[in-house]
């Protein structure tokens, strides 16, 4: 693979887009404010996110699949976020998202921005209803740290090439073990655990950020 390769993996929710989709979700079933408090303080690190996606996937149990298609039509783009993709991609780098939510959503996401992997969570739906359930592994810290190791290296390049961005506690691991980490408008604990960070509402700032990087790493 070409010596200038790279690529960027990053979060989706408050950091490729300006929503939370748990929390939209949670407004379609009356429990939005409910379910904000709890992701904010897992976003924080203040909660297991194990536990905290759990308990609020648990609140949409009942909810008619056609909830997917009216979520998405609530989300936007982060400033920067497809002007973004489309400069890595004219690089020949590769794109990559890692998220806490859900396929569902994200997949029409991804595909509206071009995006070349996603890794999200998978709602259980039964007879067209939502189970409050979750129908795969959850997507920890873990996973998206594995997520971006694991393309890099089909890419066939070495981690001081990746990029890693994101915001909430959940994204600390792989922001720490890529290239370039960057917290993005993060939470303070996020912030202060990252190399860099970008606190202005504008994903392609993550660019100067990577063009300044010395030798693309820490």
């Amino acid at each position: 693979m070409a010596s200038d390769m790279r690529l960027i993996v990053m979060d989706i929710d408050s950091t490729l887009i300006n929503q939370e989709v748990i929390d939209l979700l949670g407004e379609e079933a009356g429990v939005g404010e409910q379910v904000a408090r709890v992701t904010e303080r897992a976003m924080r690190g203040e909660l297991d996110f194990r536990q905290a996606l759990t308990e609020r996937v648990a609140l949409l149990a009942g909810l008619d699949e056609g909830v997917f298609d009216r979520t998405y039509a609530r989300v936007t783009f982060t400033p920067g976020a497809r002007e973004l993709v489309a400069a890595a991609h004219a690089r020949g780098w590769r794109v990559g998202v890692v998220s806490g939510g859900f396929h569902e959503v994200a997949d029409p996401i991804v595909a509206a921005a071009g995006i070349d992997y996603c890794l999200a969570n998978r709602l259980e739906v039964v007879d067209g209803r939502l189970t409050g359930r979750l129908a795969t592994q959850i997507v920890t810290k873990e996973r998206k740290l594995e997520a971006l190791c694991g393309w890099a290296a089909e890419l066939g390049i070495p981690m001081g090439q990746t990029v890693a961005i994101g915001d909430g506690a959940n994204d600390i691991p792989m922001i720490l073990a890529a290239g370039v980490g960057i917290a993005f408008c993060a939470k303070p604990k996020v912030r202060a655990a990252a190399p860099h960070h970008i606190d202005e509402r504008d994903l392609m700032l993550a660019l100067d950020v990577i063009d300044g990087a010395e030798g693309g790493g820490r």
